[in-house]
């Protein structure tokens, strides 16, 4: 039911009781003017007194009703005119009719204008009880603890104080340590609804101020956002309920733009206390997290580093004994004890560089980057595995379909990567006992983002149940692998933004591809 309605349902129980009487006597004043001005010799304007039969007819009519009544009274006061004068009316008699007409019909529109007021103040009383109905139901039911202060003195108060001058108020509180309890007596609870009681308790919900509730700190807070004219004040507090119990609750305070409504300031408090044991539990499983994390960092670096110095070192140790073997002649090949000699020295190097590059990835700090040509990189990397080539009877092939653009890179951690799938394709070919040894390293420039080192074998390819697992740390299809290696080198090229793939070729063989970001990307550098 809309309020007009409502109104207008309110305007007809009401003149069910005052209707009839009201009625009745507008009717026997009507029938006494007309009488009166009729069949008497009363001279004056009777007329006019049709203006009391409408303002006790007002009283029970509807403005239609008024309308109606005014018309009678109009036809009523010509038809006694009529009556009394007919042809031979004067014209005294005539302005008095006149007059009486006139009265009526401004008494009339007063009566509906009156009338239309009253209604529309009705309708604006209804919409504000309302209103502050559908407030109040929030208010009570609402599962916010929420409470009405009068923070009305303590504004007028601290107006009168800045008006002084003084916009700090810590300072001022220092100053004068009466300020603070002055203050918060200055603030009463006006109202409190029961998720306010049920959080700190009766007493805690209307008999203790917010002074009380909160520390010190905040509640200066709070007065500095009120002598600065803010309009939201919002905090996390630390409160205590009737039962003892601590409780950390975000306070919000909302102060309305008239200072006459600060009669009414609604404070709201939601209890966090929960979300926060959550977070400080979250926060401690994250530091456990990352402790296990580190844990597993250490372990997954032993593993690296005995994956990847075990080329080194054991090139070391072939070109000791090569070295041996050139000496024990007669006489001795020194040109060839030199080779050795820094063939020793450049996988010595390789292997200071390996641990170098390994410990830097504990660090804060990650290894620089530098421009790195693929071209060179390939022919070094194919260079320092020599021996093992040449022990597995293995050939290799460079491909360069397209020119490749220096990429920005750790150039040792590419190396790494690259030795690490051309020993995995020398090691699957000798396992699969191939007849054809040739691994097929190629580069090229896919398009303007990336560049691509793939390395294809002539080997007998990827399982179909080893797909899924390829990269998995720890998992291996070697009696003696440790199932690091392919798990370090995707690691390591995402680091940087890159990727690493692996799958079979149309021609046979398995191939793995490496694709390499032509620009250093922040949030992998």
């Amino acid at each position: 039911m809309t309020i007009s309605s409502r109104v207008f349902r309110s305007r007809e129980v009401e003149g069910a009781f005052h209707g009839p009487v009201f009625g009745l006597l507008a009717i026997a004043l009507a029938a006494a003017v007309y009488y009166v001005d009729t069949y008497t010799d009363v001279e004056g304007a009777i007329a006019v007194l049709y203006v009391v039969v409408m303002l006790v007819a007002a009283q029970a009519a509807t403005r239609l009703g008024l309308m109606v009544i005014a018309a009678a009274c109009a036809v009523l006061a010509i038809f006694s005119y009529a009556t009394t004068h007919g042809e031979t009316g004067d014209l005294q008699s005539t302005i008095r009719l006149a007059v009486a007409l006139a009265a009526l019909f401004v008494t009339t529109m007063l009566l509906l204008k009156t009338e239309s007021a009253r209604l529309s103040t009705l309708s604006i009383n209804n919409a504000l009880k309302e209103s502050e109905a559908r407030y109040r139901s929030i208010f009570d039911r609402t599962r916010v603890a929420l409470w009405e202060r009068d923070y009305s003195r303590l504004r007028s108060h601290l107006i009168g104080i800045k008006a002084q001058g003084i916009a700090d108020i810590r300072n001022y509180a220092e100053a004068n340590p009466a300020f603070v309890d002055h203050c918060a007596g200055l603030i009463s609870v006006v109202d409190a609804n029961q998720a306010a009681r049920d959080m700190l308790g009766p007493q805690s919900a209307f008999g203790i101020t917010l002074r009380r509730s909160i520390t010190l700190d905040k509640f200066l807070d709070l007065l500095q956002a009120i002598i600065d004219g803010e309009k939201i004040f919002e905090d996390k507090v630390e409160i205590t309920a009737d039962n003892g119990e601590d409780k950390l609750v975000l306070l919000s305070i909302s102060f309305p733009d008239d200072p006459a409504a600060f009669n009414r300031v609604v404070v709201s408090m939601v209890d966090i206390t929960q979300r926060e044991m959550a977070l400080k539990a979250l926060a401690e499983a994250q530091a456990e997290l990352a402790m296990a994390s580190k844990a597993a960092t250490v372990g997954a670096l032993s593993a690296s580093l005995a994956h990847e110095l075990n080329q080194p070192l054991g090139a070391i140790v072939v070109n000791s004994q090569t070295l041996l073997r050139w000496l024990d002649r007669d006489p001795p090949d020194l040109a060839a004890v030199r080779r050795s000699a820094e063939r020793m020295i450049r996988d010595s190097q390789r292997a200071s560089e390996i641990i170098h590059n390994t410990r830097s990835l504990l660090s804060s700090s990650s290894n620089k980057l530098e421009d790195v040509s693929l071209e060179r990189l390939v022919d070094e990397t194919i260079a320092l595995m020599e021996y093992e080539l040449q022990r597995s009877g293995t050939t290799v092939f460079v491909d360069r379909k397209t020119p490749v653009p220096p990429v920005p890179a750790v150039k040792i951690e590419l190396q790494q990567v690259l030795i690490n799938l051309i020993t995995n394709a020398i090691q699957a070919m000798d396992a699969a006992g191939s007849a054809k040894r040739v691994i097929t390293v190629t580069t090229d420039h896919p398009d303007n983002d990336h560049v691509r080192i793939a390395v294809r074998d002539s080997g007998p390819g990827i399982a179909e149940d080893v797909k899924e697992k390829l990269f998995a740390p720890f998992f291996t299809t070697k009696a003696t692998g440790m199932g690091m290696g392919l798990s370090i080198c995707r690691s390591t090229l995402e680091a940087r933004g890159g990727k690493l793939d692996g799958s079979n070729d149309p021609e046979g063989g398995a191939v793995f591809e490496m694709h390499l970001l032509t620009k250093p990307e922040l949030e992998h550098a």
